[in-house]
């Protein structure tokens, strides 16, 4: 059904596998499932940029981090937007990926934003070159 439907609102997209799961790409990353046991996800790339007024795709869809993608826990046909809701959502995000919009950065931390305990930072110069090397570290390192 998800194939379909991707296919039909997206004619130009391919199939491919990332992270060992069903990926579909147009111009970049563009959409993804992935079936479990109990239940199946599907997510797009660039959700939060899509004009969704009802919350389909919302925050909450993913029941506190219970299921990966955006449609949430998908154990039934009937877990999914509307067909015409989904069609939507795939030609809002072909037109993205045709416009070369990209996901807004999240702003990194500086290394001044952290708070590193004076005994670290002592301990480190006692080591010429692991203060070096923990100085070129990035905040996420």
């Amino acid at each position: 059904k998800l194939r379909e439907l991707v296919h039909q609102g997206c004619p130009e997209v391919s199939e491919t596998i990332k992270w060992g799961m069903p990926s579909f790409e147009y111009k970049g990353a563009f959409c993804g499932m992935a079936a479990f046991k109990q239940h199946a996800v599907f997510g797009f790339w660039k959700s939060k940029l899509l004009h969704d007024p009802k919350n389909y795709l919302g925050e909450n869809k993913a029941h506190g981090g219970e299921a990966m993608g955006n449609c949430g826990r998908l154990t039934s046909l009937k877990d999914l937007p509307p067909d015409k809701v989904m069609l939507d959502f795939i030609k809002q995000a072909k037109k993205l990926n045709d416009e070369g919009i990209k996901i807004p950065k999240k702003v990194p931390l500086n290394k001044t934003d952290l708070i590193i305990p004076p005994f670290f930072i002592n301990a480190l110069k006692k080591n010429k070159n692991a203060f070096t090397t923990f100085s070129k570290f990035s905040p996420s390192s």
